[in-house]
């Protein structure tokens, strides 16, 4: 008999099993083994009159959870019941974290070993981490898991009593949630003040001059003494001066004027001032951190991040990536310090090491910074890593060195000029000294460019110099509305507020945009009409449960929980079933909210009206009492949409589409519309015979106004046959979907190769070349990831003769066909599964996904058929008796 270790993943299974001694055995939970139910169907059949089950949580017996084992763990639950069998002690490797420590809870209470159980930690999987984790096992914490659980029911209960609310009153599928909400109405508040902007104009004049045969550049600050109007002097809401500013505001004709004025006249320096600087380095990476620099750097999501640290810390490359601490132990100390030594020179070390300290109180359990994992970090060449791994480590790598390194020195230069009644000022920087800016510099991929960028030459002047000026010219500027939040800004505010944790943060940031609260307009999180409306509701309703310090105070009280400061259960009681808990609120005022209402949206400035319809939001206007209905474009923000706009969706609608041109085969008229996918070409109406004519909508940036009857025509051609593959003769085309202008080798049954098409390749002009070109190169997934390629290719699906091929996930191996995957059971060897296996895997995941969903409609279906027979007889018997008496 051996030890058992339980840990959440294959992936860290496998890393693991490489540092434990002899006798040890470890296998996977595969996350989770049991939850809350996720739907009415995993509700046990003796429970499921009770009202509570619904909700997962017993709340008039102290709350207690409904913990069920979802159909997909079940066999995992058998299989570690089976290998504890023949074991002499248990020992739970989950997370250092809640979630961890929760998971390492439900495996001991579903799996219930009469053999000892001990829990260990670890923040990283190294043999001296993993060997030491062993020395110090201890016992699962249960105020860690109470607090997890705590979190859980809280979640639970504040989604599932606000959903369906929002279900009956204004969308059916949305949700709410505490952090989610709080997060949508952030997006919602920041959209508010960008339509609520109001742009300003303001010119300046701007300089080149030229002294010792070094040209620099000055811009005009004053005007006879008086300071010159910028940006920051501006009312955003009114686009002028803000009220109390002392300010002088130049318009072009002033500008201009005061450009020819000066024209010709001598230039004289009357002042220079230099300012030593000491930068310092950034803390080592804390989960959140790591999230917005990825995001601004690397152009990952939150999830994206987050999926690729784990991969990371799972193969032992790098620690634990769920931490808000910004500590480092003595052993990173003296590995980053090591680093820096050997790569950069002693100069570059300070004399002792850096400690940081935590800016919130709050911080998580895991007790250090995510850094290269062991004594030594391994350089990015070293570690063998690829792609969006090799650069994430990278990032990691540079930001845990650099934050051992010196402080960077550098000079501010300010230089004062004059010439006749205006002052200019030429601004300069010298770096000094590098220093830690050699190896890290935020927001860039390249310390040594961006140094290069950083420094902003300025000639040696000296007050009485008069140096030339080459270039004089009359700039106008206008005020920008506050920038919207990407995924970067969206962690960094709702940490600052306190809100949430960050290691939910890449979930909450994945659920706002898979429930259409936002979309993505490149890194810029839009928030679309519905979350506008859901957050009016909430706003208007239930204020404090979208307030920011409320949900920050939710946050506290939980932390204070899981440190022992504070009970759970009168917490709970509070939030839920007092006078003012939620519960009470919801039955008291969903009676009182209007749907009509509720599902209106008002925009400032706007006289239409935004409703949220079944297919989504839509604009209504009455014009002589006649009402007329358009569908909004989905990616329309709702700080964009303007009166000209909605005037020309509602005369689409009233007068019918513009006719662009005839087409020159057919006669058909080609047409321009706008839908909910924006604006498309049409050929021929709409008719009986003909209910779905052919479209194509516009190419991204390309307008209706720009739109020409040629490339009109060429879009209604698509897909343009390129050629032949010249390997295996089949066709490769050129068309424009959903997702942008793409190629695509068509292999018939063999299936489908596609590629995007990239800068200024043309879906109507690209050549057969260039597609090849770029259906060589390796396809990319999201994020810029390669996608996985397959272990093994076992062969055609009966069914369909789309290959069917074995993957190594996160979760362990599995097999993929299309778009269907199936994990290969544990023990199965995926060197040796056969194509008749694969094909039974993928059958029986069919069945739980999809299949097994349509059989219940017919069952459904037949019970109305007895339904209706039942009632008939019922009735032919109830004739009978009626005649017989």
């Amino acid at each position: 008999m051996g030890k058992l270790v339980i840990v959440e993943s294959p992936t860290k299974a496998r890393t693991i099993k490489e540092f434990l001694p002899k006798g040890y055995t470890v296998t996977a939970s595969m996350g989770h083994i049991r939850d809350l139910p996720d739907s009415a169907a995993d509700i046990p059949a003796k429970l499921k009159g009770e009202e509570w089950a619904r909700l997962g949580v017993n709340v008039d017996r102290d709350f207690e959870p409904l913990y069920i084992i979802p159909a997909d763990k079940k066999k995992v639950v058998r299989d570690l019941k089976q290998a504890l069998s023949d074991a002499e002690m248990l020992i739970l490797a989950t997370d250092e974290d809640r979630e961890g420590e929760s998971i390492s809870w439900h495996l001991s209470q579903v799996l219930a070993p009469k053999i000892p159980v001990r829990r260990m930690v670890f923040h990283e999987i190294t043999r001296e981490a993993i060997l030491e984790a062993l020395e110090n096992a201890r016992e699962v914490d249960g105020k860690l898991v109470r607090a997890q659980e705590t979190r859980r029911i809280v979640d639970r209960l504040f989604g599932y009593t606000l959903s369906p609310l929002l279900w009956k009153k204004v969308a059916w599928g949305l949700s709410a949630g505490r952090v989610q909400s709080a997060g949508v109405r952030l997006l919602v508040q920041r959209e508010r003040e960008r339509r609520a902007f109001r742009a300003g104009t303001y010119w300046d004049l701007e300089a080149t001059l030229e002294h010792a045969g070094q040209s620099f550049e000055a811009q005009l600050v004053a005007l006879d003494g008086r300071r010159l109007a910028t940006g920051k002097d501006f009312d955003e809401h009114t686009g002028k001066i803000a009220t109390g500013k002392d300010v002088l505001l130049l318009g072009e004709p002033e500008a201009r004027g005061l450009q020819e004025r000066l024209n010709g006249r001598p230039w004289d320096v009357t002042g220079r001032e230099e300012k030593s600087q000491i930068r310092r380095p950034w803390a080592p990476f804390t989960t959140s951190t790591l999230q917005q620099e990825s995001n601004r750097k690397l152009r990952l999501s939150a999830r994206e991040t987050m999926r690729t640290a784990q991969g990371l810390y799972e193969r032992g490359f790098i620690t634990y990536m769920r931490t808000d601490s910004v500590h480092l132990s003595n052993q990173a100390l003296s590995a980053a310090r090591e680093c820096v030594a050997s790569l950069y020179g002693d100069e570059y070390l300070p004399a002792k090491p850096r400690h940081y300290v935590n800016k919130n109180a709050a911080a998580e359990e895991a007790h250090e910074a995510i850094r290269p994992a062991g004594a030594v970090f391994k350089t990015a060449d070293q570690t063998g890593l690829k792609g969006v791994e090799r650069s994430l480590y990278e990032l990691i790598w540079k930001r845990t060195v650099a934050s051992q390194m010196a402080d960077a020195r550098q000079t501010g230069i300010v230089v004062t000029l004059a010439v006749d009644e205006a002052t200019f000022r030429a601004t300069g920087k010298r770096i000094d000294f590098p220093g830690f800016l050699r190896a890290y510099v935020e927001g860039s991929d390249d310390p040594n460019a961006a140094l290069e960028g950083q420094e902003i030459a300025i000639p040696d002047l000296a007050v009485g110099d008069h140096p030339v000026c080459l270039a004089l010219e009359a700039t106008g500027h206008v005020t920008q509305p506050p920038a919207r939040f990407t995924e970067a800004t969206l962690v960094k505010e709702l940490e600052a507020d306190g809100v949430g944790r960050p290691s939910t943060y890449a979930s909450i940031i994945g659920t706002i945009l898979e429930r259409r609260y936002a979309i993505k307009q490149g890194q810029a999180l839009v928030p679309t009409f519905t979350a506008f409306a859901v957050t009016s509701l909430l706003e208007h309703h239930f204020p404090h449960l979208v307030d920011i310090k409320f949900t920050a105070r939710m946050e506290r009280t939980l932390d204070e929980i899981s440190e022992g400061a504070a009970e759970w259960l009168p917490y709970l009681q509070q939030f839920y079933l007092g006078e003012e808990g939620l519960r009470a609120q919801v039955e008291s005022k969903a009676e009182g909210i209007d749907a009509m209402q509720a599902r209106t949206v008002e925009l400032e400035g706007l006289d239409a009206r935004i409703r949220i319809g079944r297919y989504g939001p839509y604009v209504e206007v009455v014009e002589n009492g006649d009402s007329f209905r358009a569908t909004l474009p989905r990616d329309i923000a709702p700080a964009d949409l303007s009166d000209q706009d909605v005037a020309a969706l509602i005369r689409q609608k009233r007068d019918g589409p513009s006719e662009l041109c005839r087409h020159p085969e057919t006669g058909e008229p080609v047409f321009v519309l706008v839908g909910q996918y924006g604006p498309y070409v049409q050929l021929g109406e709409v008719t009986d015979d003909n209910p779905k004519p052919r479209r194509k909508s516009l190419p991204k940036g390309m307008t209706p106004e720009t739109l020409t009857e040629e490339i009109a025509l060429g879009l209604l051609s698509l897909p343009r046959l390129l050629g032949a593959h010249p390997e295996t003769g089949a066709r490769v085309l050129a068309d424009l979907g959903r997702f942008g202008p793409y190629v695509v080798h068509d292999k018939g049954k063999e299936g489908k190769d596609y590629r995007s098409l990239k800068g200024e390749d043309k879906v109507l002009t690209v050549t057969l070349d260039r597609a090849l070109e770029l259906l060589a190169q390796p396809k990319a997934g999201r994020g810029g990831r390669k996608s996985a390629a397959p272990l093994r290719v076992l062969g055609p699906h009966p069914d369909d003769d789309v290959p069917i091929g074995v993957f190594d996930g996160r979760y362990g191996p599995y097999v993929k066909h299309g778009t269907t995957s199936a994990s290969i059971p544990s023990g199965g060897d995926p060197q040796t599964l056969t194509l008749e296996e694969a094909v039974t895997l993928l059958a029986a995941k069919r069945m739980t996904k999809g299949g097994a969903r349509k059989k219940p409609a017919k069952k459904k279906a037949a019970k109305k058929v007895k339904k209706k027979a039942a009632a008939k007889s019922k009735a032919t018997s109830s004739k009978k008796v009626k005649k017989t008496e």
